[in-house]
């Protein structure tokens, strides 16, 4: 038979509703009754039951994800991040796609969090930038946390992070210095001509990442040329018309790296290279960025920086769980600025002589 809640409650000797503040975690329940009430619902292995508790009062026990990404990759892995804390609050996730270049996109947002009766929303990139939609959640009094492209501590001096920043709404990624350090790996292999393919230029990542492998070049006194730059999109094809568009005529024979925006725009630009019958990376050095696995699927595999998106992900969560009512505690373990680390595989080698 199904366990009860009035089975928990003899277990653990409280009353039924001893156990319900308990698992809706009202921060009032003492932490000895705590444990004494969930040490009953593990042993028991007692699941709540969601949908009877959203209709129970107004407390709401789910929150969601909204997003709009091609890459399903970073999708995935963004759902299982929100997903694994989910399950630790006792919570649902509801997946929302939208494309973010609707004009009336923050009120979709507004139907879908009445419709389901959010507790709050974590939002990625391009919708955490878009300050209409941020507007609206403020009005409307949800909790939310954005998952944004840099860095707090640099960011202070812009009104709206620095506001962010004081409310604790965000989880950074710091592309920038991600993005000058795979450069600074480029150019002490010896390289002196770098491409930069770009992703969406609405993201604020594109932005973020251009300006890292600019700042590397400069550092190093190396001429930031325009045609060295690629504006594109996140895609496999944009990296191969990248590619094309950069290599063409002449650069051939000056070009000896390319940085891709990210790994399918790598991923298609090695494709378009080796079309070309450009050695990789004897002739031709090429590195992505993100650590997708379409970092792993090319040949040979990519230079790319890694970045831990279902970790990023997870402590997004945990930070919206630590500003609702659902959650018992602040939790002083979540990390808010994540860096992206340069992993080395066989795409780069030394600049040609």
């Amino acid at each position: 038979m199904k366990v009860t809640i009035n089975d928990v409650a003899k277990h653990a000797g409280v009353s039924m509703k001893t156990v319900s503040r308990v698992i809706n975690k009202e921060p009032s329940v003492r932490k000895k009754t705590y444990d004494l009430v969930m040490q009953a619902v593990k042993e028991l292995d007692y699941q709540p039951n969601t949908a009877a508790r959203n209709l129970a009062g107004t407390s709401s026990f789910a929150i969601g994800l909204v997003y709009d990404n091609p890459n399903a990759y970073y999708v995935i892995d963004m759902q299982n991040g929100v997903l694994s804390r989910c399950k630790d609050e006792g919570y649902e996730l509801v997946i929302h796609p939208c494309c973010a270049q609707d004009p009336d996109m923050h009120k979709e947002i507004a139907t879908m969090i009445q419709r389901s009766r959010l507790a709050g929303l974590v939002l990625t990139p391009p919708l955490s930038e878009q300050q209409d939609i941020i507007n609206m959640l403020d009005e409307l009094g949800v909790a939310y946390v954005r998952l944004l492209s840099g860095q707090s501590e640099s960011n202070s001096s812009d009104p709206d992070t620095a506001s962010e920043t004081k409310n604790n709404n965000c989880i950074y990624v710091d592309d920038y210095a991600a993005a000058y350090e795979i450069t600074v790996h480029l150019i002490n292999l010896g390289h002196k001509t770098i491409a930069f393919a770009c992703g969406d230029s609405e993201h604020k990542s594109t932005t973020e990442r251009l300006a890292g492998y600019q700042q590397a070049l400069e550092d190093h006194g190396l001429s930031i040329e325009e045609g060295l730059i690629y504006e594109g999109t996140y895609s496999f094809e944009s990296g191969v018309e990248g590619a094309k568009a950069l290599l063409k005529d002449n650069n051939a024979a000056k070009i000896t790296a390319i940085l891709g925006g990210n790994d399918e725009i790598a991923a298609g630009a090695l494709f378009a290279s080796r079309l070309m019958n450009i050695a990789i990376p004897e002739q031709l050095s090429i590195s992505g960025f993100e650590d997708s696995p379409f970092s792993r699927q090319t040949w040979p595999k990519l230079t790319t920086a890694h970045q831990a998106n279902s970790v990023i992900s997870e402590h997004a969560a945990r930070l919206l769980f630590s500003k609702t009512r659902g959650s018992r505690k602040q939790d002083k373990d979540i990390i808010t600025t994540f860096t992206p680390t340069v992993v080395v595989r066989e795409s780069t080698g030394p600049a040609p002589v």
